[in-house]
């Protein structure tokens, strides 16, 4: 059973920056590896997304060139740098993990078989 823990939320002020990390334990062997949102009275919303080798990301067009994410199998984690905060991006951020088979379109929710708990990202001033 593959356990996602998140980390690393708080609050920021716009133009601000916070790293999420996501910890996963148990079989996460060619797992993609996902970020998606959850504001209040929304649907959770795909943010970013890498392939299990890292090679191929994917960005929600909202958050290009201000998010990152990386991945460290060696350690079982997945890192979202977010810089040049804005209040819109102010939502419960959860880690998404997904077994081999499902393609290369990272964006998907239903194709994610494995969820964090949620951190709390508040962007105000």
């Amino acid at each position: 059973q593959v356990q996602l823990v998140e980390s690393g939320g708080g609050s920021a002020q716009p133009g601000g920056s916070l790293t999420l990390s996501c910890a996963a334990s148990g079989p996460t062997f060619m797992h993609d590896l996902a970020w998606f949102r959850q504001a209040p009275g929304k649907e959770r919303e795909f943010v970013a997304g890498i392939n299990y080798h890292g090679d191929r990301a994917h960005y929600e067009d909202s958050v290009k060139a201000r998010f990152t994410i990386n991945r460290d199998n060696a350690e079982n984690t997945c890192i979202l740098q977010m810089n040049g905060l804005k209040p819109e991006d102010s939502a419960v951020y959860f880690c998404a993990a997904r077994p081999p088979g499902f393609g290369i379109d990272l964006t998907t929710r239903g194709t994610y078989s494995y969820w964090g708990q949620g951190t709390q990202v508040t962007v105000s001033s």
